[in-house]
């Protein structure tokens, strides 16, 4: 949920002009870490060989 949270925050801040760049900057690293921390997850969640 925070992953989307943070999606729709970024795009309003990029439609609303003017932006705040760091802001902004700061918002996507965030969301880029997220993003990472969710594919580690689910890629420690697969199983390495099919059962």
């Amino acid at each position: 949920m925070e992953h989307a949270d943070l999606d729709a925050m970024v795009d309003r801040m990029v439609l609303n002009a003017p932006a705040d760049e760091l802001m902004l900057q700061r918002l996507k690293k965030r969301r880029l870490a997220l993003r990472d921390r969710l594919t580690r997850l689910e890629i420690a969640l697969e199983p390495k060989e099919p059962a």
